[in-house]
């Protein structure tokens, strides 16, 4: 990969925010605070942060897992699509959304068990489990620590795996520096960073008005949850905890993926995960959420019908 790809893909792969598709009239504007969530669409974790949740349809369970700097507004294209045939879940990572920010426990540690709690909390069994960008990290860590009793099959979308790190031993990663030069620039004007960047998840002819949204997204996420949660990402080796998935696995990818490059994501996971397939679609960006939203749709339903 030339030295201008590769800065492409450290800007986007710190960050590894999923697209989001064009938002309905409703969502447009100003965004609930996290605060307004009532009980009824709140889950409270056991260290007493709350999680806000969707859930359509019914029938077989099949629970979502955004990305970095968005939130479960993300996947409502693919919900609406699933959702006549199945029990379609989707919850804000803690510090992101409508979820609480409790200024801590920003790591895959406490991710996986919000996740586990998620499952837990609304009993859930034979789960088919959707990640997006660092969603199927948090996914890993979950089968890793809790085991995969009420989890049937897996869907990693762009995924930010196994390890995204130049190290002695993955001498194929992006330098540290990279990475730490960027959290310097969100601590100057994340907003600046978010606005400039968005385009660069999604396609030349998507909309200004979706670009926005992406941008906006972020912007109501906590500064503090996506600078420790940057060090997540970038610094977590998942080689040996992706060998010993044994789940069906279904791995989507853009081929024009800049923010999690699929040479060093994707054609590498599917080679240490035995039970796997890869479809790598041509022409999609890091935010095929949005850029290829019918055959994405096509492709989860078979999956979770298969």
């Amino acid at each position: 990969m030339h030295r201008r790809e590769w800065l492409h893909a450290s800007a986007i792969v710190a960050a590894c925010a999923g697209a989001a598709p064009a938002a309905p009239a409703s969502l447009q504007g100003a965004s609930p605070e996290r605060s307004s969530s009532s009980p009824a669409d709140t889950i409270e974790t056991a260290t007493g942060a709350r999680l806000f949740y969707r859930a359509w349809g019914t029938g077989r369970p099949v629970v979502f897992v955004h990305g970095w700097a968005v939130s479960s507004e993300v996947w409502q294209y693919q919900m609406a699509a699933l959702s006549q045939h199945a029990h379609c879940v989707a919850y804000d990572k803690r510090g992101h959304g409508r979820s609480s920010d409790p200024g801590r426990d920003y790591v895959y540690d406490a991710l996986a068990s919000d996740l586990a709690t998620v499952l837990e909390r609304l009993d859930l069994h034979n789960v088919v489990l959707v990640g997006h960008s660092m969603g199927p990290a948090e996914i890993v860590r979950y089968l890793t620590h809790h085991g995969s009793a009420r989890v049937s099959k897996l869907v990693f979308i762009s995924p930010a795996l196994p390890f995204m790190m130049k190290t002695a031993d993955n001498p194929g990663g992006i330098d540290a520096s990279m990475f730490e030069a960027r959290r310097r620039q969100w601590l100057q004007d994340m907003p600046q960073f978010l606005a400039a960047n968005a385009r660069m998840f999604v396609l030349p002819e998507t909309s200004a008005e979706t670009v926005a949204w992406i941008a906006r997204l972020g912007q109501q996420a906590s500064l503090k949850a996506l600078i420790d949660l940057n060090h997540a990402i970038t610094e977590t080796d998942f080689r040996k905890e992706v060998a010993q998935i044994e789940l069906p696995t279904l791995i989507i990818h853009g081929a024009q993926d800049k923010s999690a490059p699929l040479e060093l994501t994707s054609k590498r996971l599917v080679t240490m995960i035995g039970n796997s397939q890869l479809k790598v679609y041509d022409g999609a960006p890091h935010g095929l959420l949005v850029t290829h939203q019918e055959p994405l749709a096509r492709d989860l339903l078979d999956w979770v019908n298969t």
